[in-house]
């Protein structure tokens, strides 16, 4: 497999792995080959360690004391649990950013906004979106939250939102909603636009892991 530059090898190794989750190659239990992970991928052993490290600390593998590592409980419970604790994180920083209502983030995020409005391609409108939690992050979550959304985005694939036909229609109205709450200074709007909009993440990509059957329905 080619290396895609300026991306780090054990981030490879991760997406790689979750990868492998959601289309069903892993299941509940499984043990991860760390030599054909690292052969795939054409990498040395040491990102896949690095790699296996994080995953366990977001909660997707346990390693086991000279047995290996093991995929983690996953299922439509662990799925939505994950969707939850990102709208939660995100929430408080969208909170915050309610909060303060500083003219110059609003104008930022009302920009992303407006593409968000204008533009159908589904790739395009994730990026979108993905500007505006970043500028929502960059200045209302610290170190530590930070680190807490970025483990919990682990089961959330870019890959499926940026080809997903309806993403446009199915999320633009909570960013509108969570927008509005910013400018006009309401936290606890923000935060609930924050739990609705994960929800609905939860719902859609469930619905397409139980059609491959990857989940049970």
């Amino acid at each position: 497999m080619p290396k895609k530059y300026g991306v780090k090898e054990k981030d490879l190794v991760v997406a790689h792995v979750v990868d492998m989750v959601l289309t069903g190659r892993l299941r509940t239990g499984d043990r991860l080959d760390r030599n054909e992970i690292a052969h795939a991928l054409g990498l040395s052993r040491v990102p896949v360690q690095e790699a296996v490290v994080q995953l366990e600390h977001d909660g997707i593998l346990a390693t086991r004391y000279h047995r290996g590592a093991y995929v983690q409980r996953f299922d439509e419970y662990t799925l939505r649990e994950h969707h939850e604790l990102y709208g939660v994180l995100s929430g408080l920083a969208s909170a915050r950013a309610a909060a303060a209502a500083d003219p110059a983030i609003v104008s930022e995020l009302t920009a992303e906004i407006t593409q968000m409005r204008n533009g159908c391609d589904c790739r395009q409108f994730d990026t979108h979106t993905t500007r505006f939690r970043t500028t929502i992050n960059a200045h209302y979550a610290g170190p530590r939250l930070q680190a807490a959304i970025d483990s919990s985005q682990t089961f959330i694939p870019h890959a499926f939102w940026q080809s997903y036909l309806q993403h446009r229609d199915a999320m633009l109205p909570f960013y509108e909603v969570e927008l509005t709450a910013i400018r006009g200074r309401d936290p606890e709007s923000a935060r609930k636009a924050c739990a609705q909009w994960s929800e609905t993440m939860a719902r859609i990509l469930m619905a397409d892991l139980i059609r491959r059957g990857v989940l049970r329905g």
